[in-house]
């Protein structure tokens, strides 16, 4: 399940735009809004130093927070956030607020397992990861950490597709129209080689005329 709660402090803004948003980072604090749950939106002002570690952190966009507005505390999960192109530095974050029944869309991370246990990779395949994350609809108090593939007795030529990815409860694909491929069992690029190699050769000889 998801990771560990934390919490932030943060003071509420009375005034919003550009220039207000400005003011805020020339303080030292990252201008942010929470929104949602059938609410007028928030906006705040966060200690840039906690922002900062919480983003490069990992686990940012997929863990629940408590934000502390003025003594208020307010339940959320981060939605989006901007970075400063040249300087990595954050620039804005938006939070949703987290409700009893809130329902989410979040990217979460896949893990590969038994990489040892597979045969295609112990013959030299390479893995071919289609997709590091996969974007689910679920709970917001109840969102995975990662997903894992087990690719025990997967050989070259094999897919790995959702279907076969053990999902904890209330947790499903956005995509539902198809069993999308999440990795594959490459051949390695020798074995491409020689495999192209011999399909001309044989090519060959079938165009060749009779004797």
């Amino acid at each position: 399940m998801s990771q560990a709660s934390y919490e932030l402090k943060a003071e509420a803004r009375e005034q919003v735009g550009k220039g207000s948003a400005r003011s805020v980072r020339r303080n030292g604090k990252v201008p942010a809004v929470i929104y949602g749950d059938k609410q007028p939106p928030l906006a705040i002002a966060l200690s840039y130093k906690d922002v900062y570690y919480k983003i490069h952190g990992g686990g940012f966009l997929t863990t629940i927070a408590t934000i502390d507005v003025d003594g208020k505390k307010i339940q959320v999960l981060p939605k989006d956030y901007q970075l400063d192109p040249i300087r990595d530095f954050p620039m804005h974050v938006d939070f949703l607020r987290v409700g009893k029944n809130t329902e989410v869309n979040v990217n979460v991370p896949v893990r590969f397992l038994n990489e040892e246990k597979s045969p295609g990779i112990k013959r030299g395949g390479v893995l071919n990861i289609v997709r590091h994350e996969v974007e689910f609809h679920c709970p917001a108090n109840a969102i995975p950490d990662f997903i894992e593939v087990d690719l025990t007795g997967t050989d070259i030529g094999d897919s790995i597709h959702i279907s076969a990815v053990k999902l904890p409860r209330d947790v499903k694909p956005v995509i539902a129209d198809r069993d999308f491929t999440i990795a594959t069992v490459a051949a390695p690029a020798g074995l491409k080689s020689e495999d192209s190699a011999a399909a001309t050769e044989e090519g060959e000889a079938e165009a060749a005329p009779e004797e």
